[in-house]
């Protein structure tokens, strides 16, 4: 790693003290650089868009668009970017989602300074580093099938609860403000992650397993 460049990172968590504290932390360290801080999934994937950091820090659970969401995003339009997920959360599907999406790494927030540097270095040169506990979560998820919907997006959820209310394609388009070519690819992919044929059988297993509300 050359020392006159430095890895350049964005951090993207809704609590401010965190956030700030982030900061701090990573301009402590000579081999990283602050490019940009965000506290909404929003903002921080126009950051990452704007900036194309080497390093996505970003929590999971935060207002607007979640973590899950921006990872994927991210990941899609910023082939380059390591993803860092740094959260409280340890619940399986969370980590299973998190790593599915695209995370190089899942860390939670009781990571020490140290580690978590370490980590960021490591993610630089594409290696993952789990949490202990994220490690135990995967180990489990992958030795049975995820949870039905747990790829959705947030916007294919909001499309699949407009088709449960009997919308057809041209209504949701008008309602979401989207093109309609926009919404036909959402409802392909619902039909692929959800394995179905049909509106009717997507509406069937969104009530079933209650995955819009």
């Amino acid at each position: 790693m050359n020392d006159l460049k430095p890895i350049r990172i964005v951090i993207v968590d809704d609590h401010d003290v965190v956030r700030q504290g982030l900061a701090v932390l990573i301009e402590s360290f000579p081999d990283l650089a602050l490019v940009g801080q965000a506290a909404n999934g929003e903002e921080g994937i126009r950051l990452c868009l704007e900036q194309q950091p080497d390093i996505l820090l970003t929590d999971l659970s935060m207002p607007g668009i979640n973590g899950v969401t921006v990872i994927e995003t991210v990941h899609q339009h910023c082939p380059d970017t390591q993803i860092v997920a740094l959260t409280n959360f340890k619940e399986e599907e969370m980590v299973y989602a998190a790593l599915q999406a695209g995370a190089t790494s899942y860390l939670l927030k009781n990571v020490t300074v140290d580690e978590l540097a370490t980590a960021l270095r490591s993610a630089y040169r594409g290696r993952s580093t789990l949490a202990p506990e994220a490690a135990q979560v995967l180990v489990k998820v992958t030795t049975r099938p995820p949870t039905l919907g747990f790829d959705l997006t947030d916007r294919e959820r909001e499309v699949l609860g407009l088709i449960t209310q009997g919308m057809n394609n041209r209504e949701i388009a008008d309602h979401l403000t989207i093109s309609r070519s926009t919404v036909k690819n959402h409802v392909s992919n619902i039909f692929s992650k959800l394995n179905v044929s049909n509106r009717a059988e997507a509406v069937a297993l969104a009530v079933q397993h209650r995955l819009v509300n």
